[in-house]
């Protein structure tokens, strides 16, 4: 009696939960590019070497439907992670993090198209 329950209610916990899309590529070394294409948005991503540690990292959104595309640059640190949304596009969480020489880029998109279309 108790699993009979126990599953059911795991099952509505599925049903129930706001699912989400995700996303995500690493990057090992300098002018290696790699690409997301969840949500609304594709986004190619990149770094280079750059002054006391840092990567530089640059990620460039171009809208799926058209549009003037939008770039990030951003200096990362060792250790360090930064997670945003763009503008226009709330329903998209996009992350950053460094480990060493490594770039780790990750998105997650909300699978309800209204996330997409709230006003900023």
């Amino acid at each position: 009696m108790i699993r009979r329950t126990l599953s059911a209610s795991l099952l509505a916990a599925l049903f129930t939960a706001t699912p989400a899309l995700a996303e995500e590529a690493t990057i090992g070394r300098p002018i290696e590019a790699s690409s997301l294409h969840n949500g609304r948005l594709d986004m190619v991503v990149y770094y280079v070497p750059a002054d006391g540690g840092l990567l530089e990292v640059t990620a460039t959104f171009a809208p799926k439907g058209g549009g003037d595309p939008q770039r990030v640059v951003m200096g990362l640190a060792d250790r360090d992670s930064v997670a945003f949304s763009m503008p226009g596009y709330r329903g998209s969480l996009y992350a950053f993090s460094r480990s060493g020489e490594k770039v780790t880029v990750s998105t997650e998109a909300d699978k309800h198209p209204r996330a997409d279309a709230l006003p900023d």
